[in-house]
């Protein structure tokens, strides 16, 4: 992330949110913004901010992640969302934001427009690990790396991450599996 920009980059994303109807994301090493409390987003927020020794927009960048995500709320928006069971693992903030946000994950996914799957450790691979990324509709995906987001809006590109994407939920459990693993994970939060 560049300086400056955690905020304004949600403030300005907000509109092509507003406009998908289906988000498919993948996240391979984060709870997806959309998905993250206040505590975990500040964890993680600090922990880039320290690394980057970037100027403190925490509170601000915070706040504007959790304006954005309101649409998992509002509308008439649809959410496939697959984690890799080790984001549930994954320590950016103490163990007491780790086991509020996991709470706040199995909330999320009682809702009905949401289906969340978790690929656990043990799955047999048919696509590895990849960068996060997330699809908007069938118009573009944005893919999350270090130091910046792409965006392709290329078909075929958009084509092979979706494709993916379908080959990653195939190997994802849903429902009770996924909260299960869910539980399980909190438990080791303690």
């Amino acid at each position: 992330m560049v300086p400056g920009v955690r905020r304004r980059g949600p403030e300005k994303t907000v509109p092509l949110y507003e406009r998908t109807a289906h988000f498919r994301v993948y996240a391979s090493n984060l709870v997806p913004g959309m998905l993250q409390t206040a505590d975990y987003a500040t964890g993680l927020l600090r922990s880039i901010t320290d690394f980057q020794n970037t100027p403190d927009d925490v509170a601000d960048a915070v706040q504007a992640r959790l304006n954005r995500s309101r649409v998992v709320h509002e509308g008439n928006h649809r959410f496939a969302l697959l984690l890799e069971e080790a984001v549930l693992y994954y320590r950016v903030c103490d163990d007491t934001a780790m086991a509020g946000q996991l709470r706040n994950l199995l909330e999320i996914m009682s809702r009905p427009n949401v289906s969340l799957g978790i690929i656990p450790f043990t799955a047999r691979r048919t696509v590895w690990p990849l960068e996060a990324f997330y699809a908007f509709d069938d118009a573009q995906v944005a893919v999350e790396t270090l130091t910046a987001e792409v965006n392709i809006t290329a078909p075929g590109e958009i084509r092979t991450y979706l494709k993916a994407f379908a080959e990653l939920s195939r190997i994802a459990v849903h429902g009770r599996e996924s909260r299960l693993l869910i539980i399980k994970a909190i438990e080791a939060h303690g």
